[in-house]
């Protein structure tokens, strides 16, 4: 497909990675002509330096005939204004980065409307929602939840105290008798989808497909301690905290906020009345001890300083059960990783995902399109959940008859209201969401899941 995007900051430069690895024909506008020129050093791909709202640029980058235009610049009017113009000049779909937190589900649903956009991106807001997710399940690195909200995948260490260490899946399924599915392993940063004679080590990165009851009893069997997170502590009064702190304190968590910008701590106090803000320098640890780190049950390290907020986890990961630092650079977030620091999440990574997802749905046109779509261990897989058309030529087939790819795992099957851990005798129908694991190939169709 051919895309442009205007704004190629860390958010955009992210987007035109993703979608180049994935075979688009990118078009990138910026303003900055140093960022132009970095960018397309980088990739294969044209580059103009001019505004999006410019006729003439536009033009240039060929919007006539664009089947996808994204805005993602730091500025939201910026982002909605050209993407009104873009489809004004024949782009057939835009999506606009809008993340101010003034606006609220009805003004987005009302300027979705009016600009004609087919989608808006609030990068901040999925990463809250994100972290939210982890804190359900504190032990966790990552959760990723799917449509009925019920089905999830969720990652986790194999500690050197697991009981199932040197055990094979088979074998795990054999003793414990819960609906669960290990679905990707990574190794040695290698990702596997393992079948029954895989054998799992201490070390190892595994992603589990269960619903939410099925995961209690997974944790219980595994010795996971689960205790619930009562009271968080956040270092950093941004878009993401504000966001995370509302949905916080709607599920009825104490919230705690610190930053070292007066203005800025009293502005949050009026908008979040119910948290507790603290004017001071959170990167010096007395503060953090002074306000209760040791008897909070979450840090979180928010700054706009990926730097800042891996020492400061690294600083705290001893001291509290559950520790996530946001860290964009992906260079520094490996690296954090690799040093011991399991939850760290990215705004980038999942506006990636979002966009990538919404690529794939544009292509297909075989009897299934793709409703979601993750990126998994560091983007070496992926999981997609498909909606199943009626026209889907592999339907009422038992799975263990299916000529399945190499590396593709049917790790789920939604049906209604009901979550289905799949087994060889279960079959796929019209109407399903599929959830499917898969490393080392595109998937743009559930079709192509086919040998």
């Amino acid at each position: 497909m051919k895309i442009i995007l205007f704004g190629c900051g860390k958010i955009g430069s992210t987007i035109i990675s993703t979608l180049v690895s994935e075979g688009h024909n990118i078009v990138a506008i910026d303003k900055s002509q140093e960022t132009i020129s970095e960018i397309t050093n980088i990739y294969d791909i044209m580059g103009i330096c001019g505004n999006g709202v410019d006729c003439a640029v536009m033009t240039e980058a060929g919007i006539s005939s664009a089947d996808l235009f994204i805005a993602v610049t730091g500025s939201d009017e910026l982002n909605m204004l050209s993407c009104f113009l873009a489809r004004r000049m024949g782009a057939q779909h835009t999506i606009a980065r809008i993340r101010t937190p003034e606006y609220n589900d009805e003004d987005l649903a009302f300027l979705k409307n009016e600009l004609d956009l087919s989608a808006t991106l609030n990068p901040e807001l999925l990463a809250a929602h994100e972290i939210f997710d982890i804190l359900h399940f504190p032990s966790a690195i990552k959760v990723e939840t799917f449509s009925n909200r019920s089905l999830k995948i969720i990652d986790f260490i194999i500690k050197e105290n697991s009981p199932f260490k040197d055990m094979s899946l088979s074998q795990i399924r054999q003793k414990y008798q819960a609906s669960f599915l290990i679905c990707n392993v990574m190794r040695n940063d290698e990702v596997y989808i393992p079948d029954g004679n895989f054998v799992l080590r201490v070390g190892d990165r595994i992603g589990i497909t269960a619903t939410n009851t099925e995961f209690m009893k997974f944790l219980k069997f595994s010795s996971i301690s689960q205790k619930p997170v009562k009271s968080v502590m956040m270092l950093g009064a941004g878009k993401i905290t504000y966001y995370l702190a509302k949905l916080l304190i709607q599920s009825g968590v104490k919230v705690k906020i610190i930053d070292k910008d007066k203005e800025r701590c009293i502005e949050f106090s009026n908008m979040i009345p119910e948290a507790t803000m603290i004017y001071g320098d959170g990167m010096n640890k007395e503060v953090l001890f002074e306000e209760g780190l040791e008897n909070t049950d979450a840090f979180i390290a928010l700054t706009g300083n990926d730097e800042q907020n891996i020492l400061i986890s690294f600083t705290t990961v001893d001291k509290v059960q559950t520790v996530i630092a946001k860290v964009n650079h992906h260079a520094l977030a490996t690296t954090a990783e690799k040093l011991g620091l399991d939850r760290v999440i990215s705004s980038k990574s999942a506006t990636a995902s979002v966009i990538s997802r919404y690529a794939r749905a544009l292509e297909n046109s075989k009897g299934s399109n793709v409703e979601k779509l993750y990126k998994l261990v560091d983007g070496k897989a992926e999981v997609l959940e498909f909606n199943v058309l009626n026209d889907f030529k592999y339907t009422a087939i038992p799975l263990k008859e299916m000529q399945l790819k190499k590396n593709i795992l049917v790790a789920g099957i939604i049906r209604g209201r009901k979550s289905i851990i799949p087994s060889g005798a279960d079959k796929i129908m019209p109407g399903d969401k599929v959830i499917v694991v898969a490393s080392g190939i595109i998937l743009s169709d559930l079709t192509d899941i086919i040998a």
